[in-house]
């Protein structure tokens, strides 16, 4: 009597690994920033390009004018917001995505597809408000999802630096992965990597303004949407925070 090999199992029942190990909603959201950039660049003219500008960066000068004539600042309802969904050129798009993708994970691994969007966006807006303050008169306008980032990114800081607390089922014994705690100012401070973190981030982009002192040329970067992104996600990141 010869021995057969099992049937083998059937491919489609197999569990299979996901081709990418992002969430859905932060491929999703990184999908859109492609897919407008695209657009922009391949459907719109240079007439076209510069009344998207007009309509959805984040132009400062607008509240001054908005006192003459308040039609011109009704814009600021919403550009605020959806200059974060604009960019300059490619190497801008996909540099803010890959930063998007590392940062986004973990807030929405943590609290879910609203919170993360609600914090991205949050900070955007709070970006663009110390984007306003400094920049009021000159007629400098702000595109790019940084500002959003970068509120993540202080989201983020609150927890991913925090030891993981594992704690035993009282009735089986079992040791259950609580996951990492959202941690205080004061924790941030005493923890030396968070601390670091911190420290580094925010002293590299107070420094932008300097460098054309160093390099002799005039820097495009929104230094005060990161900052202000910043320290917005790290404070309203607290009011997605589960209470058990």
């Amino acid at each position: 009597m010869s021995e057969q090999d099992p049937t083998p199992p059937n491919p489609q029942q197999q569990a299979r690994e996901p081709i990418f190990l992002l969430p859905g909603d932060v491929t999703a959201i990184i999908g859109v920033l492609v897919a407008i950039h695209l657009a922009s660049t391949l459907v719109l003219n240079q007439d076209g390009q510069m009344q998207l500008v007009f309509w959805f960066a984040f132009q400062p000068l607008r509240i001054i004018a908005g006192l003459d004539d308040l039609s011109l600042a009704v814009p600021l309802i919403w550009t605020p917001f959806s200059h974060a969904l604009l960019h300059a050129g490619w190497e801008h798009v996909l540099v803010n995505c890959a930063w998007f993708a590392i940062f986004a994970t973990p807030v929405s691994r943590r609290y879910g597809a609203g919170p993360m969007m609600a914090i991205f966006f949050i900070s955007a807006a709070a970006g663009a408000a110390l984007f306003a303050a400094t920049t009021l008169y000159s007629g400098s306008y702000l595109i790019g999802a940084s500002g959003g980032v970068a509120g993540l990114t202080g989201a983020a800081v609150r927890f991913i630096f925090q030891p993981v607390m594992v704690a035993q089922h009282p009735e089986t014994g079992e040791r259950m992965v609580l996951g990492r705690r959202l941690a205080s100012f004061a924790d941030l401070w005493r923890d030396s990597r968070a601390r670091f973190f911190v420290l580094i981030w925010v002293l590299l982009n107070a420094a932008v303004p300097l460098l054309p002192l160093v390099t002799g040329t005039q820097m495009s970067v929104a230094w005060q949407s990161h900052l202000g992104g910043f320290f917005a996600g790290l404070l309203v990141v607290g009011l997605f925070e589960r209470k058990s």
